[in-house]
This record gives C-alpha cells, sequence and structure tokens, in this order.
C-alpha cells in the first residue's frame, strides 16, 4: 500500500515563485519531458522493439534504465491520469472511474476533474517553471505558466491560453484531430489511417508549442495507443512478423512521434531526462462478470414485481445462440459492427431486447428492500445508502458477506478489496464499499442486466473489442546521468509526480502518496 495523505490547495498558478504547498527548491534542476502511451504495456512492446520496429524507444531503454509501472486500481484512464499527475491515489481524490454519483439511483455524471488537489504541473508553474500540457485528459483548461491543451472530453474544450488552440491549428495548417470515432471493422482502413495520422499529428503539435513557449516540463498523452490495443489486442500482441501492416505502420508512428518529441524538446537544453510511461496496462479480454446480476441471484439487490425485461432475456439467450453457428455469428457481428456508433443504436437495442442499463432500471429496484448495487463504477460494490433501516454495524456485516459469497464463487477467481485496504484514506462519502478484480483482469466487469446469468465465461464475438486493462504499465527513462540499459523496479504510477518535481528543484510535498525514483536516473537530491 502506498502512502497517501492529504492533496495540495488549488492555484491559478500565475503567481511568482514561493515554497507554499511544493516545498522548497532545491539546488539540481532538470528538465522533464513526460511521453504518456496510455494502455502502453511491456507485453506489447518488447517483441516489437526486439524487431527493431520501434528504434527510438529502444535506444531510449537502451541508454536508460526501464521498469514495470503498476497502476492504480481501479486502472481506469480516469482516475490513472488524475493520481499520475497529483500524485494521490483514487481514495484520497475520490476519484473512482469516468463517472461519479450525481443526485438520485442510477444518476451519474462524468467526473469533473482532479480539483482541489493540484497537479505536479500546477507546482511546476507556480515555482517559476514555465510548463507545457498536450492533450490530457481534462474538461477545460486553467491558467498555469505555460499552457494546457485538453484532450479526451469533447472536441473543443477551452484551452490555456484561450488562443492556442487557434495558432496551433493555424500552424499546422489543419484542425486537431480529436478523440477517435467508434470503431468499425467494416471502416477499419480509414479508422486505423486517422488513428496514425492524429499520433504523428500530436507529434507536430508538440514541435510547434515547444518552440512557441520554451517549456522546461512538458507532457503529452498518445491516447491512440489504448484505442488501439482495445480494439485489436489479438493482433497486435501475436508475433511482430504476423501483425497486419496498417497496425504495425501504427505503431512505427508511435515510436516517430515519440523520437520527433523528444528531439524538439531536448534542442532547447539541457540537462534533461524523458521519461516514457503509461496510465496502465493491457491484455486479453476472455470473460464478462455482470455484478448487478450476480448481486441479484445472490438477493443483496431486488427489483420489483415484473420489473425484468422479458425480450432481453430472450434476445440475449438467442444472441449467444448464434455463437455456434457460422451464418449466424457473422450475421450478428455483422449487424453489431453496422450499428456500433450509429446514433440509432441504442433506440434500436432497446426496441428490440428492452433497456437493460443499470440507468433504466433504477426506477425498476425495490431500494426498499435492497442492500447493495454496482453503479457508477463497475469495479464498485456500493452500499445502498437510499435505505435508512441498516446500522453501520449491520451494513459492515452485509459487505462481509458479500465479500465472503464472491470469493467463494465457484466459476471465477474473484478478488475482493476494501478501500481502506488499498487507500491510505478514503474521502469521500460516495466511494465503493468493496472494489472487485476478476481472473486477474482478464475478465470484464459491466454493471447492465443485459444476460441471464452473472458470468460469460466466453466472451462473444460480436462484442467491442478484444482488450482490457491490466495493472502493469511501462517506464522507460533516460537521463543525463542514468544507469544504461538496467531493468529495475516495480515502481508505481503514484512515484512519477515526485520524481518529475525532485528532479526539477522542488521537494516533494508531503502529501504525494509515491517516492522518487530519481536515484536511477541521476536527478534525486537526496
Amino acid at each position: 500500500m502506498h502512502t497517501a495523505l492529504r492533496g495540495g490547495p488549488s492555484s491559478s498558478s500565475t503567481q511568482p515563485p514561493s515554497t507554499v504547498g511544493g516545498g522548497e527548491k532545491t539546488a539540481t534542476a532538470h528538465r522533464f519531458l513526460v511521453l504518456g502511451l496510455d494502455g502502453g504495456t511491456f507485453e506489447l512492446l518488447n517483441p516489437l522493439m526486439e524487431a527493431g520496429e520501434l528504434p527510438f524507444l529502444r535506444s531510449l531503454m537502451q541508454r536508460g534504465v526501464s521498469a514495470p509501472l503498476m497502476s492504480v486500481y481501479p486502472s481506469k484512464t480516469i482516475p490513472a491520469w488524475y493520481c499520475f499527475a497529483t500524485g494521490l491515489d483514487p481514495g484520497t481524490l475520490g476519484i473512482f472511474g469516468f463517472t461519479e454519483p450525481d443526485g438520485g439511483p442510477g444518476k451519474s455524471r462524468l467526473v469533473q476533474g482532479y480539483r482541489p488537489a493540484e497537479a505536479l504541473w500546477d507546482q511546476l508553474s507556480r515555482q517559476g517553471h514555465r510548463v507545457g500540457v498536450l492533450n490530457f485528459p481534462v474538461r477545460s483548461a486553467y491558467p498555469l505558466n505555460g499552457y494546457l491543451i485538453p484532450g479526451m472530453f469533447g472536441d473543443n474544450p477551452s484551452t490555456y491560453p484561450a488562443d492556442v488552440r487557434t495558432r496551433l491549428e493555424h500552424g499546422l495548417g489543419e484542425p486537431l484531430v480529436t478523440e477517435l470515432p467508434p470503431y468499425r471493422e467494416s471502416e477499419r482502413a480509414e479508422w486505423l489511417s486517422l488513428a496514425t495520422r492524429s499520433v504523428l499529428q500530436r507529434a507536430a503539435a508538440a514541435e510547434f508549442l515547444q518552440d512557441a513557449f520554451h517549456p522546461d516540463f512538458l507532457f503529452v498523452l498518445l491516447r491512440e495507443t489504448d484505442r488501439v490495443e482495445h480494439q485489436h489486442w489479438v493482433e497486435c500482441s501475436g508475433a511482430t512478423s504476423r501483425m497486419p501492416t496498417d497496425l504495425l505502420e501504427f505503431w512505427r508512428a508511435v515510436d516517430r512521434a515519440c523520437a520527433r518529441i523528444d528531439h524538439a524538446f531536448r534542442a532547447q537544453g539541457e540537462p534533461a531526462v524523458t521519461l516514457v510511461i503509461s496510465d496502465h496496462g493491457h491484455g486479453a479480454a476472455r470473460a464478462e462478470f455482470f455484478t448487478n446480476r450476480w448481486l441479484l441471484e445472490e438477493g443483496f439487490l431486488r427489483l420489483k414485481r415484473g420489473a425484468e425485461p422479458w425480450r432481453r432475456r430472450v434476445l440475449s439467450r438467442v444472441l449467444l445462440a448464434s455463437e455456434h453457428f457460422g451464418l449466424a455469428r457473422r450475421v450478428v457481428s455483422a449487424l453489431a459492427d453496422r450499428l456500433r456508433g450509429d446514433e440509432s443504436e441504442p433506440h434500436v437495442d432497446r426496441w428490440i431486447g428492452g433497456d437493460a442499463t443499470f440507468e433504466a432500471m433504477a426506477p425498476k429496484i425495490d431500494w426498499a428492500r435492497t442492500e447493495a448495487f454496482s453503479f457508477p463504477v463497475p469495479e464498485g460494490i456500493y452500499l445502498n445508502r437510499y435505505r435508512k433501516d441498516r446500522t453501520p454495524d449491520q451494513q459492515l456485516a452485509v459487505l462481509a458477506e458479500i465479500r465472503r459469497r464472491l470469493e467463494a464463487y465457484p466459476d471465477a477467481r474473484i478478488e475482493v478489496l476494501e478501500p481502506r485496504e488499498i487507500y491510505q484514506e478514503v474521502r469521500s462519502p460516495a466511494a465503493p464499499g468493496l472494489l472487485l478484480r476478476v481472473n486477474d483482469m482478464e475478465t470484464d466487469l459491466r454493471m447492465d442486466f443485459s444476460y441471464p446469468d452473472p458470468l460469460l465465461s466466453h466472451r462473444p464475438g460480436y462484442f467491442y473489442g478484444s482488450g482490457v486493462h491490466r495493472m502493469d504499465g511501462i517506464l522507460i527513462a533516460a537521463g543525463n546521468g542514468s544507469a544504461h540499459g538496467s531493468r529495475i523496479g516495480p515502481f508505481s504510477l503514484l512515484d512519477v509526480a515526485p520524481t518529475v518535481l525532485e528532479g526539477m528543484g522542488i521537494a516533494p510535498p508531503a502529501t504525494m502518496s509515491g517516492r522518487s525514483f530519481g536515484t536511477w536516473l541521476g536527478t534525486s537530491t537526496s
């Protein structure tokens, strides 16, 4: 368990250097480039490097150090990147997924951001360092000493400075590519071409902004790596010699983009350190576990009489049966591919089978008799706070019984985690009571009631993609004083922020959860 204390106060980061919240400046200061490969994993990258397909990343590893970088749990893009940025774990941040409760049963909203905690670039900015942040998943930018261009949330989020996107697109001669659209197999060529172009455009954007702002801390995120791995894990994870050309060209583009960004950054000053990191790893998706279906079967969740859509149960059984017949399997897969991402898909799906999402089922749940449910984070089990007849001791007893039964579940290996066991603090009253990992994360977790059994031990072919997240991400680092070719670690994603702060001459706040690994980079002041 990593130590995690309180986060620092919010700041506009336009103040002059001080010692507020970030510790005193120390004598040594390096420049830092952090390249984020969303979902990056050595399981995929190592064979590509050994085959000579990723020359820059291979050279960086040879002249520096590498290590597994363990993610936080839940290991999702949000909260993982927020934990990297702040050096605080999910319990301290109160962020466990993309969404958070908002209102009554079945109501949620997208996480609004990591405030009031500070990102490491906020602390650097306040201490007088110029910073650049490109494509970080935050909903809107805010003032700091440098620039911030958000990614992931929306096509045109606010930036800082307000005109930097316009200036950048003018300099590039084209609009920025934002988040990739939903994948369709029928549009594979166009989708992978866009992913490749987006990666290379990100490199060109970083080069342009480096010349314009001269940051001595730069973070650039390549989100496309995660999207490609989710969709094409089976094709990516095999032998490099058998990887399809379009996917191989994508990974070559990732390597070229990293090289270009590194060159532009180092051209403007030494000593400099380059870190290539990921928010989590990736692996094959082999099965699905429906947590609310299990809670319903075990009597911890109760529906009102006649509440479950019978058409959905029939449809799900027909779809699963189609997997055993070649022609039917191809027809269902083609139909699913055609509907995916189409605005009409939810309407068609509901008309055929009835709406079995948790949001649609929430009014049909008997909240007076329900003990627990899973929403809005599928890895979480939440006590029913709408039930007022349970004492705290009775609630703890319910959680203990749920844990006992899950750990004894005969058809899957279910690891049950209490937030207070893996986080230093649990600040939010809306935090899950328990967290689940199934079959070492080879089994994905879902909240809906779409299938009649809790476990789909064989993932249907018409499901989206073939990859899911894992805990083991990547760290590749090289600097002026780093060891050459050393395999070290493992480290935690939470260790990156204190390493950067220390390496740039600022003592990491005691509130941060991780520990600096700067000794291996030649940047430690201890």
